[in-house]
């Protein structure tokens, strides 16, 4: 796939130092038109405006751009399943605003996400820090006690606390993977897909 994004001009030396930030931005905007095997240190210090010597300095390659990149949109997710957690609401309508939000993270980070929740992952990339993946864990943890808050009612219609949580994100990680793995599939609009799925799995597994 050909590269749709708009290449910065050539920073000049002594323009001052180059944040992290403006490299994990640029380098998401290229992961998510070249794909990340497509992706090269070249590509992205072109977006960025300056030389791969430069960039270099930063990271040592492109595999640990996107592990931070990783860590950085899972502390997005982790905060937003620490907010939605704590708002006064019906447990189930929390488990819904999670798993909602999560789907729209999965579609909005894609390389990320398949880094972080799909094998295989891509070739080149390093393995997991034991702190990123201790992220993804802990936003796990947060939806699954939500869940937790709707068996302890006695609201499940079937299974357990730990198979109906689990049950609920393999779903809905299954409507991500695919959509991002198969754009040329004939999918309903994402929207509609996206809530006729919660709707079908949270009216098939609590009771009202």
């Amino acid at each position: 796939m050909g590269t749709t994004t708009r290449r910065s001009a050539r920073k000049a030396k002594g323009d001052g130092h180059l944040r992290r930030a403006e490299i994990l931005e640029a380098a998401e905007r290229i992961f998510v038109a070249e794909g990340y095997e497509g992706a090269t240190i070249r590509k992205i210090a072109d977006e960025v405006g300056v030389s791969s010597t430069a960039l270099y300095m930063h990271f040592p390659d492109k595999g640990a751009i996107l592990l931070e990149i990783c860590e950085r949109t899972l502390r997005e997710l982790l905060q937003n399943n620490r907010d939605i957690a704590a708002k006064p609401l019906d447990p189930v309508v929390r488990v819904r605003m999670m798993l909602d939000a999560y789907m729209r993270w999965g579609f909005e980070h894609p390389n990320a996400y398949q880094l972080v929740y799909s094998t295989p992952r891509p070739v080149s990339a390093q393995p997991w820090p034991e702190g990123t993946a201790d992220l993804s864990r802990q936003c796990y943890e947060i939806f699954s006690g939500v869940v937790r808050e709707i068996a302890a009612s006695g609201r499940l219609r079937t299974g357990g606390a730990d198979s109906a949580a689990q049950a609920l994100w393999t779903a809905c990680h299954g409507l991500v993977a695919l959509m991002t793995a198969r754009p040329g599939f004939g999918w309903a609009p994402r929207e509609e897909l996206m809530q006729v799925s919660l709707e079908g799995l949270l009216h098939g597994l609590v009771i009202d």
